[in-house]
C-alpha cells in the first residue's frame, strides 16, 4: 500500500457491482477512504436512494466507481453521480473504467442513433462541483475519435490497460518470444505504439463470396507465441478466427488481451478449457481487466481466463 504523503485524500463511493474493485483500490493506497450508498427501490420499481454522511464529504475530494454494465442500472448511477458534486465538495471524479456505448459510434445510414455521443453528452452535463469541472478517467474507449464527444464541462482522462498487459508478459517463462497481434487495423492504430518492441501481425478480414474470412495481412506468426490485442470482447468470433490462421501459419502458442470483456450472453463459454486441468483451449492465456465486474465474476476462476485488475492504476488516475 502507498502512503499518504501528500497526496490528495480520496472519498471513494462505488455502486453494488464495483464494490469489489473499489476495495482493491482502497487497498492500494492509504489516501483513498471508502464511503458507501444505500441502493434501494420503491415498490414501482425507482430508484430510492440514499448518500451516506453526505455532510461529512463537504470541502472533500470525491470520486465514484461506475459500473454501467446495462441500461436499467445506468438511471440509478446518474442519479447519484449528479447529486455527489452538488453536495460542496472539493472536486469530483467519475471512474468509468468501461465506456459501454463505445461500439456505437457511426452512423452508417440516416436514422442510426449513434448512442456512444449520447452517452458523452450525458457525462458531459454533470454538475460543477467547487472545484471546477468533472475529471472522468476511462480505460481503452473503443473509437478515438470519441474523446472529442465530450463537451467543455467535463474533463477526459483517458487510460488504458496495455502497461498491465506488458508487465504480465514480462513474468511469462517464455517473455522473449513474444509476438503481438492485432485483429484488424483499428486495434493496430489505437495500440501500436505502445508496443513498438515487439514483432507484430496485422490480420484483416477479407470477403470471400458471401463470407467475411480473416487472413494476415502483414507479419511472420510462426513458431512464435503470438498474443491478440484488442479493446474488448463481445461475442469472441473474430478471435477466435484470428488464432486459426495465426495457428494454420505456424504459431507455437496463441493467447488474447482485451480490456473490457463484455461477453454477452454468456459467449466466454466459447473460450473455456475443457478439460479439469486447464487444457483444451485454443487459448494459453486469455487476459482481461476487471472493467466489466458482471462478467468477472463469472469468469474469474475459469482456464485460460486471467484477470489483471485496473486496482492500481485506478488509485494512481484519483491522484492526478
Amino acid at each position: 500500500m502507498e502512503t499518504s504523503g501528500n497526496k490528495k485524500q480520496i472519498q471513494l463511493f462505488y455502486c453494488v457491482q464495483t464494490e469489489e474493485l473499489a476495495r482493491k483500490i482502497a487497498q492500494h493506497s492509504d489516501s483513498i477512504t471508502l464511503q458507501s450508498i444505500q441502493w434501494r427501490t420503491f415498490d414501482d420499481g425507482f430508484p430510492n436512494l440514499f448518500i451516506n454522511k453526505a455532510q461529512d464529504i463537504r470541502g472533500k475530494h470525491v470520486a465514484f466507481l461506475a459500473s454501467f454494465s446495462s441500461p436499467d442500472v445506468i438511471f440509478e448511477q446518474i442519479s447519484v453521480i449528479y447529486a455527489l458534486p452538488k453536495l460542496f465538495v472539493a472536486s469530483f471524479t467519475l471512474v468509468l473504467p468501461f465506456f459501454p456505448t463505445g461500439s456505437f459510434e457511426r452512423m452508417e445510414e440516416e436514422g442510426d442513433v449513434a448512442t456512444a455521443f449520447t452517452m458523452a453528452r450525458i457525462l458531459s452535463n454533470i454538475p460543477k462541483s467547487r472545484g471546477g469541472p468533472t475529471s472522468l478517467v476511462t480505460y481503452d474507449i473503443h473509437a478515438l475519435q470519441e474523446r472529442f464527444y465530450f463537451g467543455d464541462d467535463v474533463l477526459p482522462c483517458f487510460e488504458t490497460g496495455i502497461p498491465l498487459l506488458l508487465n504480465r508478459i514480462r513474468q511469462l517463462p517464455d517473455a522473449d518470444n513474444i509476438t503481438i497481434a492485432f485483429p484488424d487495423d483499428g486495434a493496430w492504430k489505437r495500440f501500436h505504439k505502445q508496443l513498438l518492441h515487439f514483432p507484430m501481425v496485422v490480420c484483416a478480414k477479407v470477403r470471400e463470396g458471401d463470407k467475411r474470412i480473416v487472413r494476415i495481412k502483414e507479419g511472420n506468426p510462426e513458431g512464435r507465441h503470438v498474443v491478440i490485442v484488442d479493446d474488448l470482447v463481445q461475442s469472441g468470433g473474430t478471435l477466435i478466427e484470428c488464432q486459426k490462421v495465426l495457428a494454420a501459419h505456424g504459431a507455437k502458442k496463441v493467447s488474447a488481451y482485451v480490456t473490457h470483456a463484455v461477453f454477452p450472453k454468456q459467449s466466454w463459454s466459447r473460450f473455456e478449457a475443457t478439460n479439469s486441468d486447464g487444457s483444451g483451449s485454443p487459448f494459453a492465456y486469455f487476459w482481461v481487466t476487471d472493467s466489466c465486474p458482471v462478467t468477472i465474476k463469472a469468469i474469474e476462476k475459469k482456464a485460460p481466463f486471467e484477470v489483471i485488475s485496473l486496482a492500481g492504476s485506478i488509485a494512481d488516475a484519483l491522484q492526478i
